[in-house]
This record gives C-alpha cells, structure tokens and sequence, in this order.
C-alpha cells in the first residue's frame, strides 16, 4: 500500500525504513543548517527526533531558514519546528529542549537515547562540548563547519576534520580536537573562500538592538543566503539517513 514514505522506501527497501522509523536522532541547532537537516529526516521516515536550540526566530532568519516565516517570528525555533514536522508526519516524536548545549547545559542530556547526533551549531566551546559527549556515549555524530559567507553550494565536501582545509572553523576545530584526543570526526565543509560582507557595519549598528542579536548575543554576524546553508544541512541528513537505512 502507498504511503508518505514510498518513493524513499525504494531506494532504501522495507527493512531501511523501518530502522529509521525505530531511529532517534538529536539536532542540536535548528537554524539555515539545522533546520533543512531536521526537515529532511522527517521528511525520510525518522521515527523520533530531538530538536535542540534557545533561540526564537528573527526577522533576519527568514532568508534562508526553512521554520522562519513572518508567521512564525518570534516563535520559539522548537516550538516552529515542532509544528512544521508534524503537518509533514504527525506520527513523528518530536522531543524539545529549549537550551543551548554548554558545558554546564551538557548533563540535561542522555545522550545514549541516540542513533545519531547533528550538531549545526556555531560555537567552538558548544561543538566540542557536544562532540566529547557523543564519544563518550558511543553516538555516531556529524558536525557543520562554516556555512556563513558563502555563496558556492558545490564546494561543500564530507570529510575527517583532519582533511579539512581553507575552512576557518575547521582549522580551529583541528587544532582543538587534536588537543582533546579527538581522532576521528565527521564533518561537511566547505572549501570556498568566504567573501566579505558589504555595508556590514550598518548592518551590524542595526542588528545590535534586534531580537536576534538579544537571543543569541552575537555582534559579529556573517552574512548568509538561502542556497549555502540548507544544502549543508541536505548534506548532513543525507548522510545520518544511508548510515541508519543500511545498519544490519
């Protein structure tokens, strides 16, 4: 019998999708990257999926954020998302956590419930935070590089951190992991070189006093666009879907 899930279950049989309806994978970050990524594992048959982020949506996020619409501004991220994934599969788990994942954030999180970790957030100190955790709980996990900047969705690549290169992110996130023991880390990145933002200070003296800048309390913001983000996103879900359809 047709259903939802049909065309995917071609290419991946019965037995694919009914390991992904039984996965539970956690995306932590649920903004241009984060948000494609969680969109396209419910849109794949993910039975359960934990949406991780603090943040309400922004005027700003519209452009290139798949939760952001006028209608939602000022909705919490989870809260959008949440409603967004179930007009697409209502018998999806949607699990919330309104937080961001912090060493001190780190323990509200039980992270051997996962078959699989996202991480689509933006800070250093949070990605090797969630990074440590899911290593130590034996949790496969994915991580996004820098997507802000960016103008070229083709020069996104899957790699190990340690075979990353012009990324800026990734050359901070190298140097850290191999300060932490880290070996081995899963990554989409990008080898385009980031341009430089125009009329950014006026940008940025507006942005100071937005809601976005509020909740998030970053300054310095890169610009972005609709077609650089989501693609890594796709990236990431794409790969989380062949490793969970084809466990034996």
């Amino acid at each position: 019998m047709l259903n939802q899930f049909s065309r995917t279950e071609l290419i991946f049989g019965h037995d694919g999708m009914e390991k992904l309806k039984n996965s539970r994978v956690a995306v932590f970050g649920i903004g241009g990257v984060g948000g494609h990524a969680a969109e396209a594992l419910v849109r794949s048959g993910i039975g359960s999926i934990d949406l991780i982020d603090s943040d309400t949506v922004a005027l700003t996020n519209i452009n290139r954020q798949i939760i952001a619409t006028h209608k939602t501004i000022g909705m919490y991220k989870v809260d959008a998302a949440q409603q967004r994934f179930h007009d697409i599969n209502p018998e999806c788990i949607i699990h919330k956590f309104k937080t961001f994942i912090l060493p001190e954030t780190v323990d509200e999180f039980d992270f051997s419930v996962y078959d699989y970790i996202l991480d689509a957030i933006d800070t250093v100190t949070g990605k090797l935070t969630l990074i440590e955790a899911a290593q130590d709980a034996g949790v496969p996990i994915i991580c996004s590089m820098g997507a802000g900047n960016k103008t070229d969705p083709t020069a996104f690549e899957v790699a190990d951190i340690y075979k990353t290169s012009v990324c800026p992110l990734a050359r901070v996130m190298r140097q850290q992991c191999k300060k932490r023991g880290i070996k081995h880390l899963k990554v989409v990145y990008s080898k385009e070189q980031p341009v430089s933002p125009s009329d950014k200070e006026i940008f940025l003296e507006e942005h100071a006093n937005s809601s976005e800048s509020k909740n998030t309390g970053r300054r310095d913001i890169p610009g972005s666009n609709a077609f650089v983000p989501s693609v890594a996103g796709l990236i990431m879900a794409g790969e989380v879907i062949k490793h969970l359809a084809s466990q034996l």
